[in-house]
């Protein structure tokens, strides 16, 4: 592996992430010596004087231009307001960051500089609308160079422009998790959560959420997209996960010791793994006669990403598939296991909310047989159970927002977008707003009831054509674990002022550690 330092700009551009958990500066620096020390000092203060002179160069070109760039400004050289963001993230008020610059600059559109990229945040529910409605049209999505490294097979060129978009979720996933699909895995689910409460709710007097539910959610991505529910394949899997995630977050120089080097560690194990996963299912794939008898056999997603062509009629290759693989698992189970916390949390505090709840999941429980398993019907019933799922996202939502990428210049709000500026929609200038909701800090189911709230303000999971293709599988997904817990135990917080922290999203300090106390 190479373990030369890595100086080129787009490193210092990515930089911009470790802001977010700043004690990976000494596990990363300690190891250096001096003399490093030194250099890197050199290198950043030459960036810091190169990215000044074309800053000043960049902004006596745009004072001449005519073209009309949103209001805002780029902040220090090479960081830009990064640093401000991720503060602000790291201390919970990501909603002021945004708040405060759409009171200064617009409440439509503002500009900043982050990453090392010129940056325009859309904000509103106008400005949710223009972006998801224009996705590959005006936009498309975009990832740094650096997380892509983590995430792709090694032998994948990532700086070679014709290298597809491999954390795009692929035509067959889309297909997997149409509700049509999703209402076979019901049963599935259930099986798997009566099972997580057997191992770690009934026989224990305090849990702790947060990894418990984390758990299930892995085990089921593994189970339903590879096929795969031996325990011991199942944790080979899972180990390295933490790893790739501290690496998102951290210096990426790629030197041993470092957490990026360990991710990039964790990245080669993984795909390693599921490489011979990949393999295996070929070769049983291949033992079957037709396509069809393959699919029937084996519905999940690994073996249709093996047996079903793009929309181009082009089949991945084996190190592609990998990387789609391992992407969807980081993404699928992270989120909703945080969703699946929160909503706990908000049940043990609120009794009224809770007593609620109960009262729904107990009518779906009284109408079924013994040891009979949830079906979709039963799902389509747990309504109020769902609004609360949501207002806990609306507080406290898994995730802050994507960036997307300016294919082409644009207009927006009377501004101008340049071709290669990135975009940004946020959570936080909607979800808070007492113009979409009001009272915004109370907790209110009731919110969801009828029309619900207006389109393009409740965005978790994005919106327009292209809306997270899992939604239905994660509301699924999280109504089978509830119905699971609810209709077993009452709960009770151990510590009722445990704190929250904040990264990219909202986690329990403790990881939610709650008694539970069956009915």
């Amino acid at each position: 592996m190479n373990t030369s330092l890595d100086f080129r700009p787009e490193v210092a551009r990515d930089s911009f992430f470790i802001l977010i958990f700043p004690p990976c500066y000494g596990h990363c620096f300690h190891l250096l010596r001096d003399m490093d020390l030194l250099f890197l000092f050199l290198i950043y203060f030459m960036l810091f004087s190169i990215s000044l002179a074309m800053i000043l160069l960049a902004n006596s070109r745009l004072k001449s231009s005519s073209t009309k760039l949103p209001p805002g400004r780029k902040g220090w050289p090479v960081i830009g307001e990064s640093l401000e963001f991720a503060l602000a993230a790291r201390s919970g008020n990501l909603e002021r960051f945004v708040k405060d610059r759409m009171n200064k600059y617009s409440r439509e559109v503002f500009r900043t500089s982050l990453i090392g990229e010129n940056m325009t945040v859309f904000c509103g529910a106008a400005g949710n609308k223009f972006l998801f409605s224009n996705e590959d049209k005006l936009v498309t999505s975009w990832w740094p160079n650096f997380m892509r490294k983590i995430m792709y097979f090694p032998t994948i060129n990532i700086d070679n422009p014709s290298t597809p978009n491999l954390l795009k979720p692929p035509t067959a996933l889309h297909e997997f998790l149409q509700p049509d699909a999703v209402k076979r895995y019901v049963e599935i689910m259930d099986v798997m959560a009566r099972k997580n409460m057997a191992m770690y709710w009934s026989s224990n007097e305090e849990v702790k959420v947060y990894p418990i539910s984390k758990k299930y959610t892995f085990e089921l991505s593994c189970r339903l997209f590879l096929n795969i529910e031996d325990p011991e394949s199942v944790a080979k899997i899972c180990d390295g996960f933490d790893c790739i995630a501290e690496g998102f977050f951290s210096l990426p120089i790629d030197l041993p010791g470092t957490t990026f080097n360990g991710a990039i560690k964790a990245r080669n194990i993984l795909h390693r793994e599921i490489m011979e996963i990949i393999k295996k299912r070929k070769e049983i794939l291949e033992d079957k006669k037709t396509s069809d008898d393959q699919l029937a056999d084996h519905q999940d997603l690994l073996s249709h990403l093996l047996l079903m062509p793009d929309e181009d009629g082009k089949f991945p290759s084996e190190p592609e598939i990998s990387t789609y693989i391992l992407g969807l698992l980081l993404a699928s189970h992270e989120t909703t296991c945080t969703v699946i916390t929160f909503v706990l949390k908000y049940l043990a505090e609120l009794p009224h909310v809770y007593n609620a709840v109960l009262k729904e999941q107990m009518e779906i429980a009284k109408s079924k047989r013994p040891e009979e398993f949830l079906n979709w019907n039963d799902i389509q019933k747990m309504k109020y159970s769902w609004n609360v799922a949501r207002e806990s996202m609306r507080l406290s939502p898994p995730g802050f927002g994507t960036f997307k990428e300016a294919i082409t210049d644009f207009t927006y709000a009377g501004f101008t977008i340049p071709k290669g500026w990135k975009t940004h929609w946020n959570v936080h200038s909607t979800h808070k707003n007492p113009e979409y909701f009001p009272d915004p800090e109370k907790f209110d189911p009731t919110r969801f009831e009828g029309q619900g709230p207006p389109p393009y303000t409740f965005v978790p999971f994005g919106g327009g054509p292209h809306m997270c293709g899992g939604k239905e599988f994660a509301r699924v997904e999280l109504l089978v674990f509830i119905y699971n817990v609810v209709t077993r135990f009452k709960l009770e917080k151990v510590n009722p002022n445990e704190k929250i922290s904040y990264s990219v999203k909202p986690i329990m300090e403790n990881g939610l550690t709650i008694h539970p106390q069956p009915h």
